[in-house]
């Protein structure tokens, strides 16, 4: 029996209508999971709004690119997720009848296969990672978001209800600092702070310098 991958199963397998509409399903359902990560973090329908009016006018290509960056930041979106029920109800959007989506269900290389491709889009985590003994970022597919050389890096790991990117805490020269991993390197707090702590609210970090600490404001 032939292999199915990535790469022939549109030509030997599954049109590309299937493909495209259990793509865009696949999105909303994937979408609707950080809606219910944001209401179980106690947001705001303010913050829920906000976060899908981010959404709005994206393509489904751009949406899954952005709905995988807000989980790296908040990977907690993924805990207790089950991606065999985000597939299974994806194929119910996509049926027109309830036989076929029986038949969608039991065919186990389709759900293989929608399975993998699910993981490969929305699970992309970044990593530290070290050269000649300094620190810097990848991407999943290893792309540099920060170069290696810092003497220490600390992404953080928040609740943060919008798309932006977030900067990470840095270390240089004996100094902190917070730098954003969008692969220019760009220092948004100085490293002039003896310690960056991160907050669990808006403005995210507070630093001390010469004894004294007070939040860090990036706007």
């Amino acid at each position: 029996m032939k292999r199915i991958t990535q790469e022939n199963f549109e030509a030997e397998y599954a049109d590309s209508i299937e493909l495209r509409e259990m793509d865009k399903f696949i999105c909303k359902e994937m979408g609707r999971q950080v809606h219910r990560y944001i209401k179980a973090m106690s947001g705001t329908l303010k913050n829920m709004e906000h976060f899908e009016a981010s959404l709005t006018d994206l393509t489904v290509p751009e949406k899954e690119v952005a709905i995988a960056r807000y989980i790296d930041r908040n990977r907690k979106v993924l805990s207790g997720l089950d991606f065999r029920i985000v597939v299974a109800r994806a194929m119910a959007n996509y049926c027109d009848t309830f036989s076929y989506l029986l038949q969608l269900l039991a065919d186990n290389r389709r759900m293989e296969f929608y399975l993998d491709r699910l993981q490969s889009k929305y699970v992309r985590f970044h990593e530290v990672f070290e050269a000649d003994g300094k620190f810097g970022i990848r991407s999943h597919d290893g792309t540099v978001l920060i170069p290696a050389e810092y003497d220490f890096l600390r992404t953080p790991y928040i609740y943060k209800d919008d798309l932006d990117v977030m900067p990470v805490i840095a270390e240089k020269e004996g100094k902190m600092g917070l730098v954003l991993p969008d692969g220019k390197n760009t220092v948004v707090a100085p490293f002039v702070y003896d310690n960056i702590s991160l907050l669990d609210e808006y403005p995210y970090f507070e630093g001390t310098k010469d004894g004294e600490t007070a939040v860090i404001r990036l706007d």
